[in-house]
C-alpha cells in the first residue's frame, strides 16, 4: 500500500478526494468531460508518473502542483474515442495505455437487482474479475460487494499496489463497485484496497477470486476463459437420468495433501492424483471419491474446513483447469467426484471475509451469533441476502464450472442450531423463542433445491450429527431436502462396540441393533471418515481389541458389516489397507505396510467387498427402505451373534447375513432364511486369501426343511472366529419373479464397469477360500496369536 500525498488544500472538493483516495465515484473527475462550446477536460491521476501525454504526444497534461493529477482542457476533438495514455516514469520509461475512465458500467441492472434479492444463481459470473474485450480493447472488469466501504480500489502489480492508481464506482443502492481496467492480462496479481468509515485502509482478497498465489502469499491471480476441453458429456447425461437412490454408492475420502506424495515429499499436481486415483478406485472397486475442501484456504492444518477462497481450487495442486483435467479425467474412468463444502465458518484472517469491508458484512456483528468459539472462526449471517447469494453461488459454481457431482456439507448442526455448543446467555433465540436459526434452515432449503435443478443428478449430502427431522427428505414435505445425511449415530455405536474387548461385548449386544430402530428414517450414509482417526481416536486397525490377528480379524468383520449393513458407504483414505496410526496431514500415508500380508489382507477384502456389494442388487437398491431389510435373529447376545436379510426390490434376490463378534468359532450355526434352495457363500472375511483361519462352508450351504426362527426353511453355517459371511440365495427353482432382475445391470458408465445379471450367479463359490470341513474343524488357528477354539466368552 504506498503513501497518500498530502494535497493542496485549495482545490476543489472533487480533486481533493481524487489526491486522498476517497471519492466513492472517480469517473465524475477522472477521464474526459465535455466542458460544452467544443471544449473537454481529461483528468488523469497517475501517482508514478513524470509526464502525461494522449494519443502519441498530440496532447499534454500539466501537473497541478503538489500532485499526481495531471489535466488537459482544450479542443474536444483531439481526444475523441478511446484515446491513449503515454506516461513517463522516473528512469524515463514510456508506459501506454488505455484511460479505464472512459469506459461506462459494465453490470446490468437486472444482475444487480437479483443479487440485492439473493437470487442470482451464478453472481460469480460478474463479481469478482473477468475477462473481457470492450470496443476491441482487452482487459479486465472487476466487482465487489462492499457497502460500507468509502472508497474500493483494484491494486495490483500492474500498479504497485497504490489504492490511489485505480478507484472503483459504486453502484448507488447496491453495495457493489466496479471497474474495467484495460490491458491486464491473465496471470497478474490482484486484491481490493478498502477504506472503511473510519478512513482505515484495509487490503482484502477477491471474494470471489477464481485462483490465488500459494499460501503464505494470498493475492488473486487474474484468469482467462478455461481452455480445457471436457470429455465427460456421455457421464454428465447419464448423472442426469440416474436413479442414485436405487444404485451402489461407495465413497472413498480423500485428501490430497497427504493420499500420496512425490518421493521427496512434495505435493503432486492435479493431473498425477487424478491419473493415480482413478486407477486405485478402479482397482479396489469404490465409485465415487469424496474431497475433504479442496477451495482455497490459508492454513495447511485446517484441512481446508478454514476457506478463504469459495470460487477456487486450492494453488497446492496446481492450477484451475489442472483440477478440471481432474474432474474429467476421473469421470471418464467412471468415478464420481463429490466435494466437502463449507458454508458454516470461515477465519478470521485480516486479508479474507472477515470485516471486509471494516464492518460486520458476511458476518453477524453480535458475537453471540457471529463467532465459532469453539473454532475461533465467524458464522455467515444467513439472513443477508446478498451472503445468501455468495454461498449458494459457490455452491452453483463447482457443479458448473468444475462437473462435481456433489456436495457434503460440513457441520450442518453448527448451523442449524443457534446454541450449539454454546451455554445459556451465550446465544440468542429466534422470533419465536426456539434456538432454531430459521435463515440457516431457508438457506439449506434454498441450495438443495436450487442446485438439484439446476443439475439434475448431483448429490447434497449432509454431515449432522442430531436428530434434526426430515434432514434428507423433500423440501416440499418440510425437510431440509439433502439427498443423504451422514448416519453419525451408528458410526459411533458400531465403533464403540468393536473398540470393547470380545468379552463384553454381550453385555453391548444394543449397540448394534439401535441403529435399526431410525435407519430408514433418513437416507443415510455410513461414515467410517477423516474425523474418526485423528486427534487421539487412533487409527481404525488400532482401535480394535486383542493382539495382531484379533485386530485385522475385527477390522474385516467390521467391514464386511458395514458393506451387509443397509446404507450407502464411506470410508476414508488409509482405512481401507489399515493404515497403522493416526492420519497425519502433514504426511503421506504408509503405502509401506502393504508390503505386509495382513494388510493386504485388508485391502483385498475391501477390494472384493466393493465388488460384491456393486454385483449384488440386494447390498443396494433399496437402502433407504425397510422393505429391503430383515432381521433373522438380533437377540443372540449371549453369544454376540447377528444375522439379517437384505433383499432387492420386490424381493427379487435374497442375501442372508451372518456376523460373530467373537474369537469362538460357531460350527453349524443354524439361522432362519426365507426360501428353500441353496445358499452361496460370497464373501467369508476369515477367507486365507485375506488372512483368517479358513472357517468356511464349502461354497455354500443347502437350506433344509427344519422350521427355524419362525420360518420354514433354515441353513447351518460354520461362522468363523471374528468373522461376518455373506450368503447369496439361488433358489432350486426360481420363478420368474424370483430371479436376479435386469435392475442388477449397473450403468457402466457411472461405475467403470458392467456387471450383467448373468455375472452375478456365475460369480466363484467364494470371494475367500473353499476349505474341507473337515480339515477346517480340526486346524483350529492358523497362527499362535490366533485365539484358541476354547477361549471364553
Amino acid at each position: 500500500m504506498a503513501r497518500h500525498e498530502p494535497n493542496p488544500s485549495n482545490l476543489p472538493e472533487p480533486l481533493r478526494l481524487i489526491i486522498e483516495a476517497r471519492h466513492h465515484d472517480p469517473f465524475e473527475v477522472l477521464g474526459r468531460h465535455e466542458l460544452g462550446d467544443g471544449k473537454a477536460v481529461v483528468r488523469v491521476f497517475l501517482p508514478r508518473a513524470e509526464r502525461v501525454r494522449l494519443n502519441g504526444g498530440q496532447v499534454e497534461l500539466e501537473r497541478l502542483p503538489g500532485t499526481d493529477l495531471f489535466v488537459w482542457e482544450g479542443d474536444a476533438s483531439l481526444v475523441q474515442g478511446h484515446y491513449l495514455i503515454d506516461w513517463y516514469d522516473k528512469q524515463g520509461r514510456v508506459h501506454t495505455r488505455h484511460d479505464p475512465y472512459l469506459f461506462g458500467p459494465q453490470l446490468g441492472d437486472f444482475d444487480l437487482h437479483l443479487f440485492g434479492e439473493g437470487r442470482h444463481w451464478h453472481v460469480y459470473r460478474f463479481l469478482g474479475a473477468h475477462q473481457r474485450c470492450i470496443n476491441d480493447i482487452d482487459g479486465f472488469a472487476f466487482a465487489v460487494w462492499a457497502p460500507s466501504a468509502e472508497r474500493v480500489s483494484v491494486v495490483g502489480e500492474f500498479n504497485d499496489w497504490d489504492g490511489r492508481a485505480h478507484p472503483m464506482r459504486v453502484r448507488p443502492g447496491t453495495g457493489v463497485w466496479e471497474l474495467f481496467i484495460p490491458g491486464l492480462e491473465a496471470g497478474q496479481l490482484y486484491k481490493f484496497e478498502l477504506r472503511d468509515q473510519a478512513g482505515l485502509p484495509l487490503v482484502k482478497i477477491d471474494p470471489y477470486g477464481n485462483a490465488f498465489q500459494q499460501r503464505p502469499e494470498t493475492a488473486a491471480i487474474l484468469q482467462a476463459p478455461t481452455q480445457h476441453q471436457w470429455r465427460d458429456a456421455e457421464w454428465l447425461e447419464t448423472r442426469a437420468h440416474h436413479n442414485w437412490q436405487e444404485q451402489p454408492l461407495s465413497v472413498y475420502e480423500v485428501h490430497l495433501g497427504s493420499w500420496q506424495r512425490s518421493e521427496d515429499g512434495d505435493f503432486l499436481n492435479y493431473r498425477d492424483l487424478a491419473e493415480r486415483l482413478a486407477s486405485y478406485c478402479q482397482e479396489m472397486g469404490f465409485t465415487h471419491i469424496e474431497l475433504m475442501p479442496i477451495t482455497e484456504h490459508p492454513l495447511d492444518a485446517s484441512w481446508g474446513y478454514q476457506a478463504t477462497g469459495y470460487f477456487a481450487p486450492t494453488a497446492r495442486f496446481g492450477a484451475p483447469d489442472d483440477f478440471r483435467f481432474f474432474v474429467d479425467h476421473l469421470h471418464q474412468h467412471g468415478i464420481g467426484v463429490l466435494l466437502d463444502w463449507v458454508p458454516a465458518h470461515f477465519p478470521r484472517d485480516t486479508t479474507g471475509l472477515a470485516r471486509f469491508d471494516g464492518s460486520a458484512l458476511f458476518e453477524h456483528a453480535d458475537p453471540r451469533q457471529g463467532e465459532h468459539r469453539d473454532w475461533g472462526t465467524l458464522i455467515f449471517n444467513y439472513g443477508r441476502h446478498e451472503v445468501k447469494n455468495f454461498l449458494l453461488s459457490s455452491a452453483l459454481y463447482w457443479l458448473s464450472e468444475y462437473h462435481i457431482d456433489g456436495l457434503r456439507v460440513d457441520a450442518v448442526a453448527s448451523m442449524l442450531y443457534l446454541d450449539y455448543s454454546r451455554k445459556e446467555g451465550e446465544w440468542i433465540p429466534n422470533k419465536y423463542g426456539g434456538n432454531e436459526n430459521l435463515d440457516a434452515v431457508e438457506l439449506l432449503r434454498q441450495l438443495n433445491t436450487v442446485t438439484h435443478e439446476q443439475h439434475p443428478g448431483s448429490l447434497m449430502i449432509a454431515e449432522e450429527s442430531t436428530s434434526w427431522p426430515q434432514v434428507s427428505r423433500p423440501t416440499y414435505l418440510g425437510g431440509l431436502g439433502f439427498s443423504m445425511k451422514w448416519n453419525m449415530g451408528w458410526m459411533h455405536d458400531t465403533l464403540s462396540y468393536m473398540e470393547k474387548d470380545p468379552i463384553y461385548r454381550h453385555y453391548h449386544h444394543d449397540l448394534l441393533t439401535f441403529g435399526l430402530l431410525y435407519a430408514f428414517t433418513e437416507n443415510f450414509v455410513l461414515p467410517f471418515s477423516h474425523d474418526e482417526v485423528v486427534h487421539g481416536k487412533r487409527s481404525m486397525i488400532d482401535k480394535m481389541p486383542g493382539d495382531a490377528w484379533q485386530k485385522f480379524a475385527s477390522l474385516r468383520l467390521l467391514y464386511t458389516f458395514m458393506f451387509a449393513y443397509p446404507g450407502k458407504k464411506l470410508l476414508f483414505q488409509g482405512c481401507e489397507f489399515a493404515q497403522g496410526k493416526e492420519w497425519n496431514f502433514d504426511q503421506a500415508l504408509d503405502w509401506y505396510l502393504l508390503e505386509r500380508e495382513p494388510h493386504q489382507g485388508i485391502k483385498q477384502i475391501v477390494a472384493d467387498l466393493n465388488r460384491l456389494y456393486r454385483e449384488l442388487p440386494a447390498l443396494y437398491q433399496v437402502d433407504f427402505d425397510s422393505s429391503g431389510f430383515e432381521w433373522i435373529d438380533c437377540h443372540d447376545s449371549s453369544q454376540s451373534v447377528l444375522s439379517f436379510l437384505r433383499k432387492s426390490k420386490n424381493q427379487r434376490q435374497i442375501v442372508a447375513a451372518a456376523f460373530n463378534f467373537t474369537p469362538v468359532p460357531r460350527e453349524n450355526y443354524r439361522i432362519g432364511v426365507p426360501r428353500a434352495g441353496f445358499y452361496r457363500e460370497a464373501i467369508n472375511s476369515d477367507g486365507a486369501v485375506y488372512g483368517g483361519s479358513n472357517v468356511g462352508n464349502q461354497g455354500g450351504v443347502r437350506s433344509e426343511a427344519l422350521s427355524w426362527m419362525g420360518r420354514e426353511n433354515s441353513i447351518p453355517i460354520a461362522l468363523p472366529p471374528l468373522a461376518g459371511v455373506i450368503m447369496v440365495l439361488e433358489p432350486d427353482e426360481a420363478a420368474p419373479d424370483e430371479s436376479v432382475p435386469d435392475e442388477s445391470v449397473i450403468d457402466e458408465s457411472m461405475t467403470g464397469e458392467s456387471v450383467t445379471a448373468e455375472s452375478v450367479t456365475d460369480q466363484p463359490p467364494s470371494l475367500g477360500a473353499e476349505v474341507d470341513e473337515d480339515a477346517a474343524r480340526d486346524s483350529g488357528m492358523p497362527s499362535t496369536n490366533a485365539p484358541s477354539p476354547e477361549q471364553p466368552v
